[in-house]
């Protein structure tokens, strides 16, 4: 007589997710502390006299500072006049990074004609150009619009130009195997394969264009975030300089955030490392 088999035990699979999002939280929450404590600082040194008020404000009214400005609409209109320069100079720098580094990352002609000189470029601080910007460009919108333009163009250029390089050779040459076409194997093998790498110049480009606008608004203009921190360094409003430096950081920090989920929902493919 022979025993029958008995089916394994179903196993109770627990449900994903609920330890790793509790962990997360806690993480988001840790981030926290130095921040907060640096903030508490800085208040508390301000407000006994150890951190003189004619050099740097407490926080408390530089935060009332900055609500007086945007309620009387001063500080909506600096920042659009900011806003601005930076949309044209990023628009400008990105396209010309865009079409130069895919020309010189597929063709071979490209990258002997275009690489060697954007490498001798490079090696030039473009915020050492500024004197000689001013006699090519005046010192008109069109100045500040230039110096954010080279500041996006090389980050931007060379992520994409390393991205396309890094590709395997294996996956192009499987893709013509199969019969596509160069179009073709630009948008399923290359394209995909240079994205990481793009969207890491696009961000490395993003805080050059910040830091290149406040050297450009320092320089000759009646209007911006930058104009609104130089008249105010001269009648030492250091609460008005904070605000603009806190403007500054957070269209920094928000232009980051919008391309960090632009890159997460862009990659869902990809499974990166993360810290634990």
């Amino acid at each position: 007589m022979t025993a029958l088999a008995t089916p394994p035990a179903a196993t109770t699979r627990k449900a994903p997710g609920k330890p790793a999002r509790a962990a997360r939280r806690r993480w988001r929450w840790r981030r926290l502390i130095t921040p907060v404590a640096l903030v508490a600082l800085w208040e508390i040194s301000s407000r006994t006299g150890v951190l003189p008020a004619e050099k740097l404000s407490p926080l408390s009214q530089v935060l009332r500072t900055g609500w007086r400005l945007a309620e009387d609409g001063t500080l909506a209109a600096h920042l659009l006049d900011s806003l601005t320069r930076a949309g044209a100079g990023l628009a400008i720098g990105a396209g010309l990074a865009l079409v130069l580094g895919a020309v010189a990352g597929l063709l071979r002609i490209g990258d002997d004609l275009v690489d060697p000189p954007v490498q001798m470029a490079r090696m030039l601080p473009h915020l050492a150009l500024v004197p000689l910007l001013i006699i090519w460009v005046g010192i008109g919108e069109s100045l500040k619009i230039t110096l954010v333009t080279l500041g996006v163009f090389f980050p931007m250029y060379f992520n994409l130009y390393a991205g396309i390089r890094d590709i395997d050779e294996r996956l192009v040459e499987a893709a013509r195997t199969c019969g596509l076409n160069a179009l073709a194997r630009i948008r399923h093998v290359v394209l995909p394969g240079a994205l990481p790498s793009l969207f890491l110049g696009l961000r490395l480009a993003t805080g050059a264009a910040w830091l290149s606008l406040v050297v450009g608004e320092t320089v000759a203009t009646q209007n911006g975030i930058g104009f609104l921190m130089m008249e105010a360094r001269e009648f030492s409003q250091t609460d008005v300089v904070l605000v603009g430096l806190f403007v500054y950081a957070l269209l920094g920090l928000l232009s980051d955030v919008i391309l960090r989920v632009a890159e997460r929902r862009a990659l869902t493919w990809r499974r990166g490392l993360r810290a634990t």
